[in-house]
């Protein structure tokens, strides 16, 4: 934003005060039209995000009462042969933007099959956990991106906000006021220039 201190006098100075007031009055009825978009989907994002981290609160418990189980019937040894031979799971973030945020959307988890030549649990708690473990990765994956959708959203609002207010409260407010100052000088400039053309004519007629 120009500086009020390098606005010409008279009354090009006046045109460019009143068009600054104008741009910076525009500016803030759209940030707070995007303030309002943008809290409605905070709003949302922060609702997923608790459904988000419930399920995940709860599949993972259960992952953890199965793998108990596992190790207590058979061992930590069940556990490794059972693990042998299986690769990591992948994880895939797809993104979206609101209102200009890039934040993600959803994240889908792809748990690859057993293989056919991977030593099989040795106890059917062991499978319960294998498979449990899969719904609570899944849900975790969810949970990241409900959680960082959430605040990078947050963060676009609280910024926002911060620009209004900026806006709002301190330069529109200084605008106005020198845009104020501008009309009475030139007021008190014509009023001035005025007297000095009848001071003038009566000269002459004099």
């Amino acid at each position: 934003m120009t500086g009020t201190r390098s606005t010409p006098p008279g009354r090009a100075g006046r045109m460019r005060l009143r068009h600054s007031l104008d741009v910076a009055e525009r500016g803030a009825d759209l940030l707070e039209q995007k303030l309002r978009i943008l809290r409605s989907e905070h709003e949302l994002l922060v609702s997923a995000e608790a459904v988000a981290a419930r399920a995940w609160r709860e599949l993972l418990p259960e992952a953890e009462r199965w793998l108990l189980r596992g190790l207590l019937l058979s061992g930590e040894q069940a556990l490794d042969a059972a693990a042998s031979g299986i690769t990591q799971a992948e994880v895939a973030v797809h993104w979206t933007t609101s209102m200009g945020v890039r934040h993600p959307a959803t994240a889908s988890v792809s748990v690859p099959a057993r293989p056919s030549t991977a030593a099989a649990p040795a106890n059917t708690a062991l499978v319960h956990a294998e498979a449990a473990y899969a719904r609570a990765v899944r849900a975790a994956a969810e949970y990241a991106a409900a959680r960082t959708a959430a605040e990078l959203v947050g963060a676009e609002v609280v910024s926002t906000r911060y620009r209004v207010r900026a806006l709002r409260r301190h330069w529109i407010p200084r605008l106005r006021e020198a845009l104020d100052r501008a009309d009475l000088a030139l007021e008190q400039a014509e009023h001035e220039d005025g007297v000095r053309r009848r001071w003038a004519t009566r000269t002459t007629e004099r």
